[in-house]
This record gives structure tokens, C-alpha cells and sequence, in this order.
């Protein structure tokens, strides 16, 4: 059913939940996992001009090159990684990067946010989930134990 399946990681430890998902989707069926990293270079056109963009472009580049290392040093030994650093605005380059003629599923984290915070702060996930030309699945990243917490807090409410 899946050949190739795409990964988007931001290199946080929250975010190899959704790796993990990818992995064990690729075991089930035989797929190769493609991690990118995409680095937002529009986050810092408000800097300085005589800031050396070259060293900024260069460190973010050495961090995404670090998160994507990250996905492979996480990679069981039965499933094959293909990695890839690039720049642009998330959201596009991810969704151009999911091409039937390249990858047949996203496997992404989401934050989870709602609200004003997503309004304010806008979600990747959402964006790609609303323009991928392939399935996507989300999964939650947030910290354990606020989901462990709020699992609590809704049984509680349940039992009264």
C-alpha cells in the first residue's frame, strides 16, 4: 500500500513520536522512510543587513542536517531512510515534497494546539493536511504528561 513515506522533522524530541509511527508503518509494509527537514529561511529576513546571512543560513542548515541524522540513527535496521535538508516555507515545500510520484503518505507531529494560540502561531500540520495530495497522518507530540493529565482530568469528569 505505501512505498515511500515522508517525514517532516523539526529534530525535537517531542517530534520522534511521529518517526517512531513512520517506522513502524514502513516495517508493515515494506515502504522506505524519507525524513526532511525544511529550513524557514523567511523567519529571519527581519534581521540586521549586516548580519552574515551565510553563517545563520549555515548553522540552520547544520541543525536540520543534525535532525534528519537524528531520524536515521532512530531507524530500525529492516527499514531504509532517505534524507534531505531544504529551505522554504514548511508547509509548501513539505506538501511539494508529498507527490504521489514520490511519497504515498505524510506521517507529521502536531502540537495540537487550538484556540487563539493556532490562530496566532498557525499550524504546518493543518496546512499540509488541507493541501497534501496524499493521505496525512498527524500524530499528537505534546509532552506525555499533559496528555497523561488531561486523560486523568477527563475521567474524573466522566465518573461525577
Amino acid at each position: 500500500m505505501y512505498d515511500c513515506i515522508l517525514v517532516p522533522t523539526d529534530g525535537s524530541s517531542e517530534g520522534e513520536r511521529a518517526v517512531e509511527y513512520a517506522f513502524d508503518l514502513a516495517r508493515a509494509h515494506g515502504a522506505t522512510v524519507r525524513a526532511i527537514y525544511v529550513v524557514n529561511a523567511a523567519n529571519y529576513g527581519g534581521l540586521p543587513m549586516e548580519t552574515a546571512w551565510d553563517g545563520i543560513s549555515d548553522a540552520l542548515r547544520e541543525e536540520g542536517q543534525s535532525a534528519v541524522d537524528r531520524v536515521v540513527e532512530l531507524a530500525p535496521d529492516d527499514v531504509t531512510v532517505e534524507t534531505q535538508v531544504l529551505e522554504g516555507s514548511p508547509s509548501r515545500v513539505i506538501v511539494a515534497q508529498a507527490q504521489p510520484e514520490k511519497c504515498d503518505l505524510v506521517v507529521m507531529g502536531t502540537h495540537g494546539r487550538g484556540g487563539i494560540d493556532r490562530l496566532l502561531l498557525g499550524s504546518v500540520a493543518e496546512r499540509v493536511v488541507r493541501r497534501s495530495p496524499v493521505p496525512v497522518l498527524t500524530v499528537r507530540v505534546d509532552e506525555l504528561e499533559e496528555r497523561e493529565a488531561e486523560a486523568a482530568q477527563n475521567a474524573e469528569a466522566a465518573v461525577e
